[in-house]
């Protein structure tokens, strides 16, 4: 509502015409597709207010380099200022976050944060199996490696930072503090808070557009730019332990639905966190071969069901499982990874549910029918009259009309082979 308010006064009151406009936005954890969605709606947003800037607060372990050359992209084409700011203290700006405070037309850093260890992650790299093979996997390293020396070498060539530096963080994987960036001229300042920042950066030139433009950013009203409901919930399902959960979640309840069919809600939640899992696996990379792990180790489970193998099926799938869960996602390469924790008890629930639950569920479907019409077939009766439309026994304490290809004896014993509606079919026990 405040937002709101100030917003109006500013668009309709001549009091504040002169005063300018600064938009923030938080960028925190993993860089992700929802961070270059969340940066490319700021930056349109902040175009449209016709603000002085557009402050981002910086805080992230490093991320996708796809997701990290579109922001770039969006703040080296801005008509507007950035300032990357990496705060609050103890935060950090390493990997793809360094390439972001390099491409920024304002670097700068809280006390007590640090920035670097840019070296590019493959996410599988080529099999080293032969000379020839690993002749391979190092041109294919170095390409990356040279590729990322000359993108952060252009940035800080436009931007006029330290480019021996930026070679050395991509080469090296440097890292450095926040006061040794300032004095190797990797940033352009230190500030200790936001309000400090703006009072530092007004009246400071840059080149916006190969132009030179200059800050007016003391006395600026700082508005802070939330993201939408869409770019939240692309956060939310592009995290990794999130991907697992939907991706476990879609096998279960369609297994479940296929083992007990008309059920409708196991079925039901699984096709949908299905076709999430599959939406967020398609902006995210994850490994194949940990894929194929996951669903083996499910697939042996469910055999250690069906087939006696002396648990030797259910311990390998529990492994299969496990070992595909680590491997599915790479921490260097999205900046953050599967909690061990997660995968260790989705596990042992695992093995518990298919081992124990299912079994139970197959013994209860396969048990023998104690009530019901079903149950009459196989009991035993007593013949208590004979005449000429077949017999009457007595079976269950109650009587019952019967028919028999064999000739009976009243009080002789049968059992019930088969029933028709209110007519028994019988046979001598003895047979």
């Amino acid at each position: 509502m405040r937002k709101f308010l100030l917003l109006l006064l500013l668009s309709l009151s001549p009091l504040f015409a002169a005063e300018s406009v600064i938009i923030k936005v938080a960028i925190k954890g993993a860089i992700g597709p929802a961070s270059s969605a969340v940066l490319k709606n700021a930056l349109t947003y902040a175009q449209q207010q016709k603000a002085e800037a557009l402050l981002i607060e910086l805080d992230t372990p490093g991320g996708l380099s796809s997701s990290m050359r579109e922001m770039i992209q969006a703040i080296t084409n801005s008509p507007i200022p950035v300032i990357t700011y990496v705060t609050p203290r103890g935060s950090r700006a390493a990997s793809a976050g360094t390439y972001l405070l390099y491409a920024s037309h304002v670097a700068a850093m809280s006390p007590g944060t640090n920035l670097g260890a840019a070296t590019p992650i493959s996410l599988i790299p080529p099999p080293k199996q032969s000379d020839a093979d690993e002749s391979a996997a190092t041109t294919a390293e170095k390409k990356a490696v040279n590729d990322a020396v000359a993108y952060i070498t252009s940035l800080a060539q436009m931007n006029e930072r330290n480019v021996s530096w930026a070679v050395d963080a991509v080469k090296s994987a440097e890292s450095l503090s926040a006061e040794d960036a300032l004095k190797l001229g990797v940033i352009d300042l230190i500030a200790d808070d936001t309000k400090s920042l703006l009072k530092k950066v007004d009246g400071r030139t840059i080149k916006l557009l190969g132009v030179a433009a200059k800050l007016q950013s003391k006395e600026s009203v700082l508005i802070s730019f939330e993201a939408d409901w869409k770019s939240r919930f692309l956060a939310i399902i592009t995290d990794p332990n999130i991907v697992y959960i939907l991706l476990l979640i879609a096998l279960y309840g369609i297994f479940f639905e296929l083992m007990n069919p008309g059920a409708v809600l196991p079925g039901l939640l699984g096709v949908i966190a299905g076709v999430i899992a599959l939406y967020a696996l398609n902006m995210i990379p994850f490994n194949y071969a940990g894929l194929l792990l996951i669903l083996l180790g499910v697939s042996f489970m469910v055999a250690e069901v069906f087939v006696s193998g002396f648990g030797v099926l259910g311990i390998g799938g529990v492994v299969a499982f496990a070992f595909g869960s680590l491997l599915l996602f790479d921490a260097d390469t999205l900046g953050s990874s599967l909690s061990l924790s997660l995968v260790i008890a989705f596990s042992l629930v695992s093995l518990a549910f298919f081992i124990l639950v299912m079994r139970l569920f197959i013994r209860s479907r396969s048990a023998k029918v104690v009530t019901g019409a079903e149950e009459m077939i196989g009991a035993v009766a007593e013949v208590l009259e004979a005449d000429h439309n077949g017999y009457h026994v007595l079976c269950h304490g109650e009587t019952w009309h019967a028919e028999s290809e064999s000739k009976l004896t009243v009080g002789q014993n049968v059992q019930v082979s088969e029933r028709d509606g209110l007519i028994l079919k019988v046979k001598p026990l003895k047979e």
